[in-house]
């Protein structure tokens, strides 16, 4: 297993050349999130990534799937701390901040029992995986985690 430092650095690192000053334009960056509360440091990793992105200019939307479709609800994003990845809420407030587009797999919510109301209040909205699909057709970058 790869130590915690090594992933955080791999992680920025492939962000470096996303950086809008480097970058003529903003990308639009696909944060794929297929991880659950069960590794709080690698589903905080991915909205932290998240939020490095949108802060550096770049039109990021999240999707949730899988297991990762559990951190929509408030339970996740109140109670995941990653070592070192910070807090999930304080990410997840800083994307809303910025306006970031967040989809839940409809099939993965389902099938975990999350509902409309889990997501009421919240930018987000369930989706298909044609959205998905699309969403990587049209980005510019996708990372997975």
């Amino acid at each position: 297993m790869k130590s915690f430092r090594t992933l955080v650095l791999a992680a920025m690192t492939a962000l470096l050349p996303f950086g809008v000053q480097a970058q003529e334009k903003a990308l639009k960056v696909l944060v794929h999130v297929t991880t659950g509360a069960d590794n709080p440091t690698k589903a905080a990793l991915a909205f932290l990534v998240a939020k490095t992105a949108a802060d550096e200019g770049h039109q990021v939307t999240i999707f949730l799937a899988g297991d990762g479709a559990e951190l929509i609800t408030d339970r996740s994003l109140n109670a995941v701390e990653g070592r070192g990845t910070g807090k999930l809420r304080e990410s997840y407030d800083a994307l809303v901040a910025k306006g970031t587009r967040i989809l839940i797999s409809g099939g993965s919510a389902k099938a975990r029992g999350i509902a409309e109301t889990d997501i009421a209040g919240k930018p987000a909205q369930f989706a298909t995986p044609n959205a998905l699909v699309k969403l990587v057709a049209e980005s510019d970058r996708v990372i997975t985690y």
